[in-house]
């Protein structure tokens, strides 16, 4: 039996397994019958990214699930944390967010959260699958008296910015301040402007009309020129740049220079440290997370913990040392206190307070750790194959690891989204770095590529 979820849920290409109309269906029996209890009225909520197939996608999940017996809650778009935070508010029994985030259009995804706004542990979605692949869960379809019903909920945009705003020190005032926003023509398109314009900030929207194909298409946080050029045009005072689904954010400051999830860490980690609220001192990064992000909290006296790539993997790394603050590079950071996933609107809002309520503009904040030389190359594969099964990488990467010796690191991993190899390389010499790099991926391009 192949696996359904991969590390951040169920993804793959529109309109083909498991993508696809049948899959969804099938998907929301199966999370209907183990979620609901023998004599109890259950809920499923379900929101959305701005691609065309989400249309396709939510249809089929609600019909799987009202089939069951359980109702469903519509939201429509809205960002991934955002669904989160609804499904533990408004006491569904689960959510579902359709999106497959980063990627573009033709592709889409399915993430999973139970009651408490947490994705799915592992024994569960083993549940799911055994249950989607066996079609037990076809056998147990409701009586026709006790089919579930489906309702949309037409205020979630602004419960969600209720929460948010809440999240906000009230000392703390957006009057005067000026935002770009790029929303990626993705989930955030209604909810970032508005949140902004109520915290009293001037905003100017660019990736703020998704049709259903343009969403990540030359925008948002893997491309934060966007809103870097548009800062530094406009003259104001900040840029954010969120993905398809806004669970991470790229920011970056009146000069334009651009703050990644390792420097939102050291931002937020070190106000929260002098503010007591940095829970038993540490914070959680990733294996990609730079070296001289860690050798920054040493000197600050936080611990440091590295998870695997991966939200859930940073998450499960924070609930085991009791940290209530974790992330990625890539711009997933975790806010335990206040929400239960990575949240890219709640991560610009600790920011900016921070920038707001010392009354220095954001550029002071840039610089704040030695950033190690990081070199990062993705290689298209045809099949993930374990590493260690490829004599000529296994040898590729000694060799590596010969003449990078103690100077640095190197790591070798697949994507959990997307059929790519990682090579990444990380040394204070830069050339070595590009060299090591060049080498290591070759090697994995000419076996696996």
């Amino acid at each position: 039996m192949s696996k359904l979820f991969g590390t951040d849920g169920i993804r793959g290409v529109a309109n083909l397994p498991p993508m696809d109309s049948e899959t969804a269906l099938k998907l929301g029996r199966a999370l209907a019958f183990t979620i609901k209890k023998e004599g109890e009225h259950a809920r499923i909520l379900i929101g959305k990214d701005t691609r065309v197939s989400g249309y396709m996608l939510e249809t089929a999940l609600e019909s799987g699930i009202s089939s069951m017996g359980v109702d469903v809650m519509l939201v429509g778009p809205l960002p991934t944390p955002a669904v989160a935070f609804a499904t533990r508010s408004m006491r569904a029994d689960a959510g579902i967010m359709i999106s497959a985030s980063h990627n573009s259009y033709e592709d889409n995804g399915i993430k999973i959260f139970d009651k408490d706004g947490f994705k799915l542990p592992d024994e569960v979605e083993k549940e799911i699958e055994d249950l989607i692949y066996n079609n037990q869960a076809d056998k147990l379809r409701a009586d026709p008296g006790k089919i579930g019903k489906a309702f949309r909920i037409d205020d979630a945009i602004g419960r969600y910015i209720v929460f948010l705003k809440n999240c906000v020190d009230k000392s703390v005032s957006f009057e005067g301040l000026k935002v770009v926003v790029d929303a990626a023509n993705g989930a955030a398109y209604k909810v970032a402007p508005q949140l902004l314009f109520e915290l009293g900030a001037e905003v100017y929207m660019i990736g703020d009309r998704p049709n259903g194909r343009n969403i990540n298409l030359n925008c948002g946080s893997l491309h934060p020129e966007n809103v870097v050029n548009k800062v530094r045009e406009l003259g104001f005072d900040c840029g954010l740049a969120f993905d398809g689904d806004a669970d991470r954010i790229v920011l970056c400051d009146e000069k334009g220079q651009i703050f990644d999830g390792d420097d939102i860490l050291a931002v937020c980690a070190t106000a929260m440290q002098e503010e007591g609220t940095l829970k038993n001192s540490g914070i959680v990064g990733t294996v990609m997370s730079n070296l001289g992000l860690e050798k920054y909290f040493q000197s600050k006296n936080i611990s440091f913990v590295r998870s695997n790539v991966g939200d859930r993997y940073v998450l499960s790394e924070m609930l085991t040392h009791d940290l209530n603050l974790g992330g990625e590079q890539s711009g997933h950071v975790i806010f335990l206190d206040d929400n239960t996933t990575g949240d890219g609107l709640l991560t610009a809002l600790k920011v900016l307070s921070i920038s707001q309520k010392s009354g220095k503009p954001l550029s002071s904040y840039k610089g704040m750790f030695e950033r190690y030389p990081q070199l990062l190359i993705n290689v298209k594969v045809e099949e993930k194959v374990p590493f260690e099964e490829v004599p000529s990488v296994v040898k590729a990467l000694r060799a590596a690891e010969d003449e990078m010796g103690n100077e640095g690191r190197i790591l070798l991993r697949y994507s959990g989204t997307e059929n790519k190899a990682r090579v990444m390389v990380e040394c204070s010499d830069s050339q070595k770095c590009r060299k090591v790099a060049d080498e290591l991926s070759s090697a994995v391009r000419s076996a696996l590529g």
